[in-house]
């Protein structure tokens, strides 16, 4: 994890000075300054907690560092997905602002509000669940699943976004031409995986 940084300092893939002028031009009731830090456990995306002067705590994803794959890490359409999901029964962070300007940021990035909250993200974290919790957070997880499952995508505006058959085959071939791609070093197991998915 980075440590947190102040306005004007810079934190890998985030133009503190740069951000701080968008935020303050683009996000409704925020004040400077702003401090950064690299949020652990995202998998792909870069994604960064941003508390302003006030306290205010905001999230901005970020597509990672280095060489990205083609369409793998599209953050306006993340944003839009967000969005219009946040019009729904669905819980999601409010999507906040969106930037496409390479100017700012190097990259394209969006802002979301920030949900307190604890990320199960491994069995351990989950075994630390005190117990009286597990079960309301695991009914939780299903309704919101079911929320998600009966979402309307047409009447939230998203039904455009992707082909509707074969969704399986399309992220199989996707996957493994992404992992051909960006290999560092041979896997077996993980070819041995990709044959027996298909």
């Amino acid at each position: 994890m980075l440590a947190p940084a102040r306005y004007g300092r810079c934190v890998q893939g985030f133009n503190v000075a740069n951000i701080t002028k968008w935020l303050l031009a683009n996000i409704d009731n925020v004040v400077a300054p702003f401090s950064v830090e690299l949020i652990a456990g995202g998998r792909s995306n870069l994604t960064f907690l941003v508390t302003d002067g006030a306290g205010r705590k905001l999230v901005l994803r970020r597509p990672p560092l280095g060489h990205v794959l083609a369409t793998a890490h599209d953050m306006a359409r993340e944003y839009r997905i967000i969005a219009a999901v946040g019009k729904t029964s669905v819980p999601v962070p409010p999507a906040l602002g969106l930037c496409t300007d390479l100017e700012v940021n190097d990259a394209p990035f969006y802002v979301m509000g920030h949900v307190d909250g604890v990320v199960l993200d491994s069995a351990e974290r989950a075994a630390a669940l005190p117990r009286e919790l597990r079960v309301p957070a695991s009914e939780h997880l299903v309704h919101v699943l079911a929320d998600l499952h009966a979402v309307d995508i047409d009447a939230i505006g998203l039904g455009d976004l992707a082909r509707r058959e074969g969704y399986i085959e399309r992220q199989l071939k996707r996957w493994s031409t992404q992992w051909e791609n960006s290999k560092t070093r041979e896997l077996p197991a993980l070819d041995e995986v990709a044959l027996r998915l298909r």
